[in-house]
């Protein structure tokens, strides 16, 4: 009888073993991986952006602040009368544009057109919308911005930035706006003690 239970507990003992062994071999679940592998404090169980510049500004799940952009800026263009001719000394205010749009690959721009008070409306919405549409070639042409980011639409004289009819306000009524408008997801960078001897490395 001794003899036994003696047998009986060895057998229970080994099974309880047995249904406590965990298997080494198995692969972690990335849902409880602890690791940091881009080094900015967040964990690949919460990572959602991964490869994150070291020292970034983020968020709990390793993601920069998402920031609106809304950008207007007067391209120095001088068109000359009646002409939507861009001479190629413009063209690096056109560059300036594709630019900012490759650094920034979720906005879009509007080139807007306007034209000076002389000459009928109608002949003048006509000229300023060429004068966005040559604007608009060359970012897609020369600097290749996809032209599903861009819109082009003219304004004739409806929108004057100098109202007085003088040919010096006619030179400047002859002129072309780029309107960028997206988000930023770049993540800040942070500012800490050991940032200058970083950049001098």
């Amino acid at each position: 009888m001794k003899a036994l239970l003696i047998l009986v507990s060895i057998a229970l003992i080994g099974g309880c073993s047995m249904r406590d062994t965990v298997n080494m071999d198995t692969p972690t679940e990335q849902a409880f991986d602890l690791n940091d592998n881009d080094r900015d404090g967040v964990i690949v169980a919460r990572e959602r952006c991964n490869n994150t510049i070291e020292g970034a500004t983020i968020d709990n799940y390793g993601c920069g602040k998402i920031k609106p952009i809304n950008e207007r800026q007067e391209l120095k263009i001088l068109f000359a009368n009646d002409s939507f001719y861009i001479d190629p000394q413009y063209y690096d205010q056109v560059e300036t544009v594709a630019t900012f749009m490759r650094q920034y690959p979720n906005t879009q721009v509007t080139i807007e057109g306007h034209c000076s008070k002389t000459g009928s409306y109608d002949h003048n919405l006509t000229l300023s919308q060429n004068r966005a549409n040559a604007v608009s070639s060359l970012l897609s042409e020369r600097f290749g911005i996809d032209n599903g980011r861009v819109t082009a639409i003219g304004y004739s004289y409806d929108r004057p930035v100098d109202p007085t009819h003088t040919p010096e306000a006619h030179k400047r009524n002859r002129r072309v706006i780029a309107e960028l408008t997206g988000e930023d997801t770049t993540a800040d960078m942070k500012w800490n003690i050991y940032t200058v001897d970083e950049e001098v490395k």
